[in-house]
């Protein structure tokens, strides 16, 4: 498995990878639409935000996502496609988030986690700091995680 930036051809390719990892909790289709664009990786995520995705031989396993700005550092994608899901793939892309935070500099990394995913990002030593709201979902309020660097 190598890690390594995604180019601008992959866009698509990866954005439909976080797409299908999402769906894996069971959501219908509206909620799958709604989420459309948040998961949507884009040339300005390249520009702006630390980006990997994971790669072997088989093809593309998942991607990560950190940004940094004046209220945090952000882990705001993390993606296994879905025939990956179990074989440490997230672990290796959360411990390249942990590397990315700290090269921003940042003290601590903010995760809003899926519900479903709120037992991964605990076993990988996140704290549970309140709750967010959902940036697709009116309404929708998710875990709110902190991990000290």
């Amino acid at each position: 498995m190598i890690l390594r930036p995604p180019n601008k051809t992959e866009l698509s390719e990866v954005s439909e990878l976080c797409l299908r990892s999402k769906a894996y909790w069971g959501y219908d289709e509206a909620f799958m639409i709604s989420c459309r664009d948040e998961l949507t990786l884009t040339e300005a995520d390249l520009c702006n935000d630390k980006v990997a995705v994971a790669e072997d031989r088989i093809g593309l396993a998942g991607v990560v996502q950190v940004s940094n700005d004046q209220t945090g550092c952000y882990l705001e994608k993390l993606f296994v496609d879905t025939d990956r899901i179990g074989q440490g793939v997230g672990k290796i892309l959360y411990e390249w988030s942990i590397s990315a935070a700290r090269e921003f500099g940042a003290k601590e990394l903010i995760v809003e986690a899926d519900p479903d995913a709120a037992p991964f990002y605990e076993r990988m030593g996140c704290q549970r700091k309140g709750q967010a709201n959902s940036g697709s979902i009116q309404g929708r309020i998710l875990p709110r995680y902190v991990h000290i660097l």
